[in-house]
Formats: structure tokens, C-alpha cells, sequence
């Protein structure tokens, strides 16, 4: 059989009924790319970021991962991880974050494959190619679907968007850090590496 390479846009969303478990091998046969797929089955085909983006990815997860390794309360994943929404959704923020007791009930097998659940905390770099609306409404549904405290961050804008369950979205321009709140204990974000 002959491989066929095609290009796409950066971006593609695409309707394709797979199962979970097609959906799994469809990422594991396809490791050079990111997928994500919505509630409603859209595939979700993102290209790699650019330079600048993965800097912040990689400063923003290193920060997360010290403060979760030196509390042991949690814990924490970078952009590869994927989770099995409530909703049916399946997706990947740029870092997040659960808490132990809910990691401990996981299976082995579960731990291996996507994990069915949404993060207690999960953040959303936005890159230059994303759309903020998109982005916007991904965050939304991490809070619907169970997130505890979500952090889109803007930083060409130099903005973030703070997300809590019942409550207005917070906005703040050109912050220096984030606090992890109760939710993080003692997680204090330095942004001037980031923006």
C-alpha cells in the first residue's frame, strides 16, 4: 500500500463519527499531530506552534509541574495529555491539573488512555493562529464540565481570562502573576517569562 501525504489548513475541523477507541488509534497512528474532538464529533486538527508559543507552553508547564512535584497534592500535565470530557469532548489544554484523590481512582488502564475526565485546572496559551472566540468557548466548556479554575492567556495582548464555575469571567491586563487560589494552593504563576 502507498502512503498518501496530504496538507490541510493549520486548523481543520472535520465531522467524522469515530468511537473512542478509533479515536485513540487515529492519535496514536498519528503522533506528529495534535487532535482534539468536540462534543458534538468535530475533529479538531492543530498544527505544531511556532517557536515563541512553545517557549511559553514549556515555561508555563515547568512551573506547574515544580509547584505540583514539591506539594505532592496533585498531578499536573503539559499539551500532549488528553482528556475524555463528561460531555463527550475530548481534549488537550496547553497545561493543566488534577488533584490526587481524583488521579488515585483512575484505573491503571484509564491512566494509559485519555483520561475521562476534565482537569480540576486548566490553562489555554493562546498562539497567534488560534481564534480567541474558539478558545473562549473551549474554556467555557472545561468549566461546565467540571474544571474548577481555568486561565486563558493572551499573551500578545498581554491579558488573561480567569474562568471559575458561577461566576463572570475576570479579566486582567499585564499581570506579573496568577495565584492558583484554592484550588492551588500556594501556586503562584510568574508571567514575565510568559508575556
Amino acid at each position: 500500500m502507498e502512503a498518501t501525504t496530504i496538507t490541510l489548513p493549520p486548523t481543520l475541523e472535520l465531522k467524522i463519527d469515530l468511537t473512542d477507541e478509533q479515536f485513540w488509534q487515529l492519535c496514536q497512528n498519528n503522533r506528529d499531530l495534535r487532535f482534539e474532538r468536540t462534543a458534538s464529533g468535530e475533529l479538531i486538527i492543530m498544527s505544531p506552534t511556532g517557536g515563541e508559543t512553545g517557549n511559553r507552553n514549556i515555561e508555563l508547564a515547568y512551573q506547574l509541574q515544580a509547584w505540583s512535584r514539591q506539594n505532592k497534592l496533585g498531578k499536573a500535565f503539559d499539551s500532549s495529555t488528553g482528556f475524555k470530557l463528561p460531555n463527550g469532548a475530548d481534549r488537550s489544554p496547553d497545561a493543566s491539573w488534577i488533584a490526587i484523590e481524583r488521579w488515585e481512582s483512575l484505573s491503571r488502564e484509564q491512566r494509559r488512555k485519555f483520561l475521562p475526565l476534565c482537569p480540576d485546572f486548566v490553562v489555554e496559551l493562546c498562539s497567534p493562529t488560534d481564534s480567541l472566540n474558539k478558545t473562549r468557548e473551549k474554556m467555557q466548556e472545561y468549566i461546565e464540565n467540571g474544571a474548577r479554575l481555568g486561565w486563558l492567556i493572551d499573551a500578545e495582548a498581554r491579558r488573561v481570562e480567569i474562568y471559575r464555575p458561577g461566576t463572570d469571567v475576570e479579566i486582567l491586563e499585564n499581570p506579573s502573576t496568577l495565584s492558583g487560589e484554592d484550588v492551588l494552593p500556594g501556586f503562584v504563576l510568574d508571567l514575565t517569562t510568559i508575556m
